[in-house]
């Protein structure tokens, strides 16, 4: 028991009421979380929390449709341009969108196939939320 901690299983006991269950549980979790990487969930979390917002969430979506100005970006969002450079750079800096500067203007395209893999992943968990919450209502 010198991997875990004994605050853990007393913590965990209390919960199920089995020293023994108790332990192998912490040794179980102890287990899956020695690997992860604070650094590395640092920057998947900027990555999520980038594409939190509804309003980059329809830039990415625009940009699902291939490069864009900023200038049509900001049409396409309807934010001022301070709003529009703001949520760009946010997206920039998380890496979901790269920037090519075209003479004076500044044109933005998906960094990756990947992206475009999350917006289809978070569409399908919609609309299997969405046919949860019809479910639940005929429950």
């Amino acid at each position: 028991m010198s991997c875990i901690s004994k605050e853990a299983v007393d913590r965990m006991t209390r919960l199920i009421g089995d020293r023994d269950k108790a332990e192998c549980k912490v040794n179980r979790l102890r287990s899956l979380t020695i690997d992860l990487n604070e650094e590395e969930l640092k920057t998947e979390s900027e990555i999520f929390q980038a594409m939190a917002d509804p309003c980059r969430l329809k830039i990415l979506s625009l940009l699902r449709e291939g490069e864009l100005c900023a200038c049509e970006i900001m049409i396409g969002v309807d934010r001022p341009q301070s709003s529009t450079s703001h949520h760009l750079s946010i997206l920039k800096n998380a890496g979901l969108i790269k920037e090519r500067k075209d003479g004076r203007w500044s044109r933005y395209r998906l960094s990756e196939g990947a992206v475009i893999e999350m917006l289809n992943l978070a569409q399908i968990m919609k609309e299997s939320k969405d046919e949860r919450g019809n479910n639940n209502d005929k429950v």
